[in-house]
């Protein structure tokens, strides 16, 4: 389980995007921040489900101030392949050293049909433009997340 909580400072990182360009932590924020989700791999079930959810609440969450990454450890390659299959409009981040899921606790030891084996645990971050962690999504459900996340950004507002 991440360490990560709310108001932790969020992991820095330079990496490429999909486009093999190099980029920070610092540069991705929107006018009030980021969600920043971690997911297993590019073209399966429940990460494109994941993926097509954010892509289709893109505008509504960048209305309140907000970018959305995702973060996998596949290919540039494979990240533009993912992104033009489901007309993806954010960016993939490609972590093939698994050093950006280490800094923030998602690579972690799982079991799927009586395997055990390391993987990325579906985790999402929403991060402030302080760049410190708002709230930690552990253990994602695909079905309602960026609902639930809309909800907190709406909430944080009203703080």
């Amino acid at each position: 389980m991440s360490t990560l909580k709310a108001g932790s400072k969020a992991p820095s990182f330079t990496t490429l995007n999909q486009n093999g360009e190099k980029v920070s932590l610092k540069d991705l924020s929107g006018k009030k921040g980021l969600v920043l989700y971690f997911y297993p791999k590019d073209q399966t079930p429940g990460c494109t489900t994941e993926a097509c959810d954010f892509r289709d609440n893109f505008a509504r969450l960048k209305k309140e101030g907000f970018n959305v990454v995702g973060v996998s450890k596949d290919s540039v390659k494979s990240h533009q392949k993912f992104i033009e299959k489901q007309e993806l409009n954010f960016t993939l981040l490609s972590d093939e050293d698994g050093s950006i899921c280490e800094a923030y606790g998602v690579w972690q030891l799982k079991k799927f049909m009586g395997r055990e084996f390391m993987g990325i645990l579906r985790t999402t971050f929403l991060i402030g433009t302080d760049l410190k962690i708002l709230k930690v999504y552990p253990k994602v459900s695909v079905k309602g997340h960026v609902d639930e996340i809309l909800g907190d950004i709406k909430a944080l507002d009203k703080k």
